[in-house]
């Protein structure tokens, strides 16, 4: 969850409890974290090098193979990899555990999921876990993020309900403890869009400087489309 304002002492009246701890964490500061998980996860074979672009992955899915084509592993020296999350390498290091991860849904997933659920990151494939550009990519990030901070609790919107199957893949090899979720419905502008920033719409913090207060706020949501 977020605030309308930036950090407790901006909010009107100090009247806001959503704020975290301080200083804020920034991933900008914890690269080296992020590369040291990555580096790990090398050394014990679970992840491999990739060459190819999102776009000739796909072209290649779409035909099938032929003699002499390079395999995802394979490409141009001049091209740096990505690094893919290698399920059947985690499902061998994981053994009997494999079957055993899951989490907790306390809301809803875009399919009506809730309750206890078995993890099945086989719906995500072999994941990007380092990218060309951020040297990490957000699976990797987000788990050690998570642990670090002590989260407990994750509350977000269920189009990222399929990503928790691979996070929570990540936390078993990596030992990390797995949050308990909650997905929620996404709120859609009048051409039943998504809100997204960068489609340029209206945050919370737009209504609160524009006047709004949370009741005028709150019943503005209850009457916006949701998917």
């Amino acid at each position: 969850m977020g605030c309308a304002y930036k950090s407790r002492a901006s909010c009107p009246k100090n009247r806001c409890t959503l704020f975290g701890p301080e200083p804020v964490l920034r991933q900008s500061d914890h690269l080296a974290d992020y590369e040291a998980a990555l580096e790990s996860l090398r050394a014990r074979g679970l992840v491999y090098a990739c060459y190819k672009t999102r776009k000739e992955l796909a072209q290649a899915a779409q035909g099938a193979p032929q003699e002499g084509d390079a395999v995802a592993e394979n490409g141009p020296a001049e091209r740096e990899p990505s690094w893919r999350l290698s399920l059947a390498a985690a499902r061998e290091a994981l053994g009997a555990k494999w079957d055993r991860l899951g989490f907790v849904e306390t809301g809803q997933g875009s399919n009506g999921e809730a309750g206890p659920q078995r993890a099945q990151p086989e719906v995500n494939g072999d994941v990007v876990l380092g990218r060309k550009d951020i040297g990490v990519a957000y699976h990797l990030a987000v788990v050690i993020d998570d642990a670090r901070q002590g989260v407990t609790h994750i509350h977000r919107g269920h189009d990222l309900f399929a990503a928790t199957h691979t996070q929570v893949l990540l936390q078993g090899l990596l030992g990390l403890p797995t949050p308990v979720y909650r997905h929620h419905a996404l709120l859609l502008d009048d051409q039943r869009r998504r809100l997204a920033k960068r489609k340029g719409s209206k945050s919370l913090r737009d209504y609160r400087i524009g006047g709004m207060d949370a009741e005028a706020i709150k019943a503005l949501i209850a009457a916006t489309p949701k998917v």
